[in-house]
């Protein structure tokens, strides 16, 4: 490890161990796109917190890394469009930058980037909020431009600290096999016909046009007395909508509802499936 990263073990152990070891428990029952995204905004934020993750496996049939993002916040379309293009001006600056300081985690400060190619997709992102990416990837050995997979975390208003890239470094063996494991699962299920309705409504076309309106607010952020004003209903009426939602979803909580609606293609392109 740098200098620059060089933080005692006695240090990380004495105020974080515990959750280093709920991380990493927690990733082994991580098998589903929805259980990937719920892990990564509970018990991952514990020591790398963050509202945007892109995520990328190496697809050997497409000869590439595709990649997805999975956010807790809105993030305008154009923004996912340029973080789900492996080939964009950005992404290609953003794998460089990684490559250059020699595959260690990379802290990618927006405001110093230049170029035509790259200035729109930094715009917008400046314009979102962030101001920092942190970049980090497993290449193959001795291959550093030869990527197995790749994760860029970012949040708006935050910085990173050189004690979080310490972290994605620790962290990084176990994002890389629970994601790629997810890349599995979800493959192996797409192979599966899907299940016949069921009475309590758990089929895709069991979310009602309405249903999926709320959903997309709530992925937003926004409380059911937001969502009321927007539909002209009462925050109660919404609240009946959410709880109807969470049951037929099977969901826990709107975030675990949010997040199987992605699994589900329900939202659109807030989370980018392949």
């Amino acid at each position: 490890m740098s200098n620059e990263l060089a933080i005692t073990s006695g240090a990380i152990e004495a105020s974080h161990a515990e959750n280093l070891v709920r991380i990493i428990e927690n990733a082994a029952g991580v098998q589903r796109r929805y259980q990937f995204f719920v892990w990564s905004q509970s018990s991952l934020q514990a020591l790398l917190p963050h509202q945007m993750a892109v995520c990328g496996a190496w697809k050997r049939a497409r000869k590439q890394v595709h990649l997805e993002v999975f956010n807790s916040i809105f993030i305008p379309a154009t923004v996912l469009a340029t973080l789900t293009d492996g080939q964009s001006a950005l992404m290609q600056r953003a794998v460089g930058a990684w490559i250059d300081n020699r595959g260690k985690p990379y802290v990618l400060d927006l405001e110093s980037l230049a170029g035509r190619a790259v200035e729109p997709a930094r715009d917008e992102l400046l314009g979102a909020g962030f101001s920092e990416l942190l970049i980090h990837c497993v290449s193959r050995p001795q291959r550093l431009n030869e990527l197995e997979s790749l994760f860029v975390f970012g949040s708006p208003g935050k910085r990173f600290s050189e004690r979080q890239r310490v972290y994605v470094d620790m962290l990084m063996p176990h994002l890389h096999t629970t994601y790629l494991r997810v890349q599995s699962v979800e493959r192996e299920m797409n192979d599966v016909p899907p299940p016949a309705p069921t009475r309590e409504g758990t089929s895709r076309s069991a979310i009602t046009e309405r249903e999926k309106q709320i959903l997309g607010w709530v992925r937003e952020g926004m409380s059911n007395h937001e969502i009321g004003t927007e539909l002209n209903i009462s925050p109660l009426t919404v609240k009946n909508h959410v709880q109807k939602i969470l049951r037929k979803l099977g969901a826990a909580n709107r975030a675990q509802a949010v997040a199987r609606a992605m699994t589900l293609n329900l939202l659109g392109r807030s989370v980018s499936e392949g």
